[in-house]
């Protein structure tokens, strides 16, 4: 309502969100924070993630916690695959989501922007939007497993999500993203490539 306010990822209680200061006023309230990892190596993938972040932005309540953007070898794909450009994203979500429905939105957006059905397993792929955590909230289900089941393992994944929310242990977890970093090996090529808007 006019007010000037902050936002930034925390983690204290069990909880894990988003604490919102109202800046003029001192008043703080909590939201729940969603982690989205964002995926490309067809086409224009630059083009194609700006626009993702983009419509990522309108599914939430304030402004998204955006990574640097990060060219990366391909993990486990199809020999002779292209790098691909990596970022992660935090949103609050909207009144009423919850990872199924805002799943399906995901989903959607990767088909509206190019996304062909899966042919071969990690193949290259116009847009890849992978739902990382969604609060504290957990799934294991045919369709939506939470927190995503190979995030702590990669280094695509942990490095960009160490630049919004270096403190944030995932559901499962006992070590913070950037404990889970340092931990990895450093077979995965990556380069900063600065901030994508």
């Amino acid at each position: 309502m006019g007010c000037k306010t902050e936002t930034w990822p925390v983690r204290h209680a069990g909880c894990v969100g988003v604490e919102v200061k109202d800046v003029e006023k001192g008043r703080s309230c909590r939201s729940e924070l969603v982690f989205v990892a964002l995926g490309a190596n067809l086409g224009d993938s630059n083009s194609t993630m700006i626009e993702a972040a983009r419509q990522l932005e309108k599914l939430s309540d304030k402004p998204l916690l955006r990574s640097f953007l990060w060219r990366t070898s391909p993990v486990d794909c199809p020999a002779g695959s292209p790098s691909f450009l990596n970022a992660v994203v935090g949103l609050v979500p909207r009144a009423r989501e919850t990872p199924e429905t805002l799943l399906a939105q995901l989903q959607a957006m990767e088909k509206a922007l190019g996304r062909k059905p899966k042919k071969i397993l990690n193949e290259s792929r116009a847009l890849d939007l992978d739902l990382i955590a969604f609060g504290n909230q957990t799934r294991a289900t045919m369709e939506l497993t939470l927190p995503h089941p190979r995030a702590h393992l990669r280094r695509f994944v942990l490095q960009p999500l160490s630049q919004i929310a270096p403190e944030l242990i995932l559901p499962h977890q006992t070590k913070t993203v950037s404990q889970l970093l340092e931990e990895l090996p450093q077979d995965e090529q990556m380069a900063n490539l600065g901030l994508f808007e």
